[in-house]
């Protein structure tokens, strides 16, 4: 077996900075009794300031730099680390969340689908940097393993016969040791794993904690030591807090790209879809304002997610300044992809008919664009009915794609006929009935046109009683 840990040392800091419209400005983490605050974590630009983890906020703001903060928020920062997993779940069925700071998944088949490791590594950096998230990626036969080298290392691909050096490197204080334990080595003159290594292993049995056996060969792989798998839940909700009152859409538009990225990578790992989701706007002292989603099918692009949703977002009414946004997706049926052409020759700018469908529902509303379908009748201004719920398939001959309400006389005499002619005779059940002759005809522009004539009377072009009833595109 072969494990990847992506090993995510600031996800906490990571966690909120990926919401925020500028995450390069000097920001700090802080955590501690209200007495008592300190700094959690610090972005690169606090730390330029003087800014240190671990220094109380008093002294942080004596200092007299100028950033912002928010509290620490462990349950967040566990929610950004489930979905990592979900997303990692897409490259293995093997993902756990059960080693600290880290997702480790089993990649032996992937490398059979993706390719050898370097291209999958490539593809797990790009996918986290793409969720907001610092990371190390180490490949170890154990996970345990990965998981203590990516403490210390960076990009490492350790095999069986490589792997003892690689542990034996590693500092005590750092190889996953409790505090007081490392303490110990380190007061015995013990710097390295290896050194602990070789010591007699009734030594270490009598003067230590037996989990600290148990350990050592969890990380050398001498014993089984299997871990909880994640399984990825069956509905998607993922939320973000402001610190202000957001009073207008368009600030709200960041926080909403950003949920719909996520909601994307979580559905793209499910290998499913979206039809139906909420956007839920909460208030202050108001109930939550909800702007409900629905699709015609199922999809997954995020590009396409945000633009149906910023459509939706804009039409709302809301009553109150937002405290928080929500994205809540439980109809998650499977993602059909449409099928495409081998040699597609649309143009790079063309827009696919399923997202411009979409964008024009959000734009217009939902009563503004409607589906066509076909009814099982002969006469052409019954046949046609709006919506799907009639999924006949077209008929075998040819239809004008726009079909006038209301067929109008056609006084040029100038047709050439192309096709026809069709009969059509119905609708003497209920009184409504029609005798006609249908031809395709161009006109001296170059258009096609659908016309009729009464039963038997002379073809277009020669006689007077013609009747234009449609277009062809």
């Amino acid at each position: 077996m072969q494990w990847a840990c992506l090993f995510l040392p600031q996800l906490a800091l990571d966690a909120v900075l990926r919401r925020r419209d500028d995450p390069g400005a000097p920001f700090a983490l802080v955590s501690g009794p209200l007495q008592r605050r300190v700094l959690h974590a610090v972005n690169p630009s606090a730390r330029a300031l003087g800014l240190r983890p671990g220094m109380p906020l008093a002294q942080a703001q004596a200092i007299g730099a100028r950033f912002e903060m928010e509290p620490h928020d462990a349950a967040a920062c566990e929610r950004a680390r489930e979905l990592v997993a979900a997303w990692a779940y897409g490259y293995s069925s093997q993902v756990s969340l059960a080693l600290p700071h880290a997702v480790v998944l089993e990649v032996a088949r992937s490398l059979r689908l993706f390719g050898p490791w370097p291209n999958l590594e490539a593809r797990l950096r790009e996918g986290l940097r793409g969720l907001g998230c610092r990371h190390r990626v180490v490949l170890a036969p154990h996970p345990h393993a990965a998981h203590a080298i990516a403490h210390v290392q960076d990009s490492v691909a350790v095999g069986s016969r490589e792997l003892p050096v690689a542990l034996g490197r590693i500092p005590v204080e750092r190889a996953g040791f409790a505090r007081e334990v490392g303490e110990a080595f380190w007061r015995m003159g013990l710097r390295q794993l290896g050194q602990v290594r070789g010591l007699p292993r009734a030594t270490l049995a009598r003067r230590f904690p037996p989990g600290v056996l148990h350990h050592l060969d969890r990380l050398y792989g001498d014993v089984e030591s299997p871990l909880p798998l994640y399984r990825p839940p069956d509905r998607f909700e993922a939320r973000i807090e402001f610190e202000q009152e957001v009073e207008s859409s368009p600030r709200l538009l960041f926080p909403l790209r950003r949920l719909t990225a996520d909601l994307a990578a979580f559905l793209l790992a499910r290998d499913g879809g979206v039809q139906r989701f909420v956007l839920r706007m909460e208030h202050e002292r108001l109930p939550p304002t909800d702007v409900r989603i629905g699709l015609l099918s199922a999809e997954r692009e995020a590009a396409m997610l945000f633009e149906l949703a910023r459509g939706r977002l804009e039409q709302a009414r809301v009553p109150a300044p937002v405290r928080a946004l929500l994205v809540v997706a439980e109809d998650l049926p499977p993602f059909v992809p449409a099928a495409g052409d081998l040699f597609d020759m649309r143009t790079q700018q063309a827009m696919p008919w399923p997202r411009l469908r979409e964008r024009l529902r959000a734009r217009l509303g939902d009563e503004a664009v409607r589906d066509l379908g076909w009814r099982a009748e002969h006469r052409p201004e019954f046949a046609v009915t709006q919506g799907p719920q009639h999924p006949l398939p077209l008929p075998p001959l040819p239809r004008p794609g726009w079909l006038l309400r209301n067929a109008v006389p056609w006084r040029d005499r100038g047709l050439r006929v192309l096709a026809g002619p069709e009969r059509i005779e119905a609708g003497w059940w209920d009184g409504r009935e029609v005798r006609r002759d249908y031809y395709l005809v161009e006109t001296r522009d170059g258009q096609r046109a659908w016309v009729y004539c009464s039963v038997g009377a002379t073809p277009p072009g020669l006689g007077e009683d013609v009747m234009l009833h449609g277009w062809f595109a």
